[in-house]
């Protein structure tokens, strides 16, 4: 159905006069007449009778009136969702209960004014494919895994380097350890069952595992989080990776310890993507937000893999404040464990 023909339609109810909507919707009388002629054929029925008092709905134009005013708010709402500057700024963030999840949450703090549409896809070829075609706006993930480069048109900065935790029970041999090597898990069985091959995630772990001698054993189903700290809890030999940002609640009886790793920290180098060319507005807010709270990566005392990006984040100028005279300026938990 034409939304014109139906706004023409309710622009004479409210009117009450053919000549009238004409002049409000800056037409001719003629081409009124036209579209709800159109509308009449298209429903087989007859929406108004006219006489010298004007125009008045017939019975079932009383009775299309209510889903035609429904349906031009409708249609409304549909192009407000896409018009620049009014669309929520989609982000993906791989998991909702990961730190990137935490990053957006302290964005929406920031500024409450903008709508955000989290999204969580789950391997980063979609999720790079989806900023490509502009079905999301950006997403967080590592840059980039081994061979792989971004598409044209395709941006990334360095927004957070998450630390890594050894997450054990309290049977395990490293429970009471305050601190450790890398160097000191070597041999070790490391049980990460989220490690999909071709995920970004894998292919960190896979180069931590080859640097450090490490064992990184991706066997078995993932069950989610709730199995994965049970059996952990449980267990004297396996241990697990966790981002010292990632938020875990288990019961007080598992007793699971995190244990810091150091000399050198393995640092999980999140970057944010996004398309060059897209112009939603809050997505320079975002990223304004995120460069402005990344630190830089350390020099020294931290390991990373050798494809990650050891670039500075970009550099985007200051938001400018208008000068007046006189006045002064004022995931699964697996996936990034």
């Amino acid at each position: 159905m034409d939304v014109t023909v139906v706004r023409t339609f309710v622009a004479i109810v409210d009117a009450g006069q053919f000549q009238e909507a004409a002049a409000d919707l800056s037409i001719t009388p003629q081409a009124v007449s036209k579209r709800v002629a159109t509308l009449e054929k298209e429903l087989g029925v007859r929406l108004f009778t006219r006489d010298a008092r004007g125009a008045r709905l017939t019975i079932d134009g009383q009775a299309f009136l209510p889903h035609a005013r429904t349906f031009l708010h409708s249609a409304e709402r549909a192009v407000a969702a896409v018009r620049p500057g009014r669309r929520a700024l989609r982000v993906d963030v791989i998991g909702r209960q990961l730190s990137l999840a935490g990053l957006l949450r302290g964005f929406h703090r920031a500024h409450p004014e903008i709508e955000l549409d989290v999204v969580t896809l789950s391997d980063s070829d979609t999720a790079i494919a989806a900023v490509r075609d502009g079905t999301i706006d950006a997403t967080f993930r590592a840059v980039t895994m081994p061979g792989r480069q971004l598409p044209r048109d395709v941006e990334a900065t360095p927004v957070f380097d998450e630390p890594l935790h050894l997450f054990t029970g309290p049977r395990h041999e490293f429970a009471n350890a305050p601190a450790l090597t890398p160097a000191q898990l070597a041999g070790r069985r490391i049980w990460m069952p989220g490690n999909l091959p071709g995920t970004e995630w894998a292919a960190y772990y896979d180069e931590l595992a080859a640097t450090f001698g490490i064992v990184i054993d991706s066997v078995g189903p993932d069950f989610g989080i709730e199995p994965l700290l049970d059996t952990i809890a449980g267990s004297t030999t396996l241990a697990t990776f966790v981002s010292e940002q990632t938020p875990l609640v288990w019961p007080a009886a598992h007793d699971l310890r995190r244990i810091p790793l150091k000399d050198p920290t393995p640092l999980y180098p999140h970057s944010l993507i996004w398309r060059a060319h897209d112009t939603h507005p809050s997505l320079t807010a975002l990223r304004r937000h995120l460069v402005a709270a990344y630190p830089g990566r350390p020099g020294s005392g931290i390991w990373t893999p050798g494809w990650s990006r050891p670039t500075q984040p970009e550099h985007i100028p200051p938001r400018e404040t208008p000068h007046r005279t006189g006045q002064p300026t004022t995931g699964n938990l697996s996936r990034t464990r």
